[in-house]
């Protein structure tokens, strides 16, 4: 499964991307995270459902006590490339 999510709310300059990242990782997932100019965080995510269910749960409930979500648009995209890992893009 490939999913393209979009999140919200205070995730710029508080961690988000690297804690995004250390989720990732943890889970099996390949793909991206990076910053956006319009102040939100893009998440490309490639793995099973079940991991990108477990993930998503994850991304809406930071662990990073400076992270706060306010919305995410998700929507699965076959277009998204296969990654041998997951990188957090600067």
């Amino acid at each position: 499964m490939k999913m393209h999510i979009n999140v919200t709310g205070r995730v710029q300059g508080v961690g988000f991307r690297y804690t995004t990242y250390q989720m990732a990782v943890e889970i099996g997932l390949t793909g991206t995270v990076k910053n956006e100019d319009d102040g939100s965080v893009t998440i490309e995510a490639v793995g099973t459902k079940e991991q990108i269910t477990e993930f998503l749960g994850k991304v809406k409930q930071p662990q990073n006590p400076f992270a706060k979500v306010s919305h995410i648009e998700q929507y699965e995209d076959p277009a998204i490339k296969d990654y041998d890992k997951f990188n957090v893009v600067y």
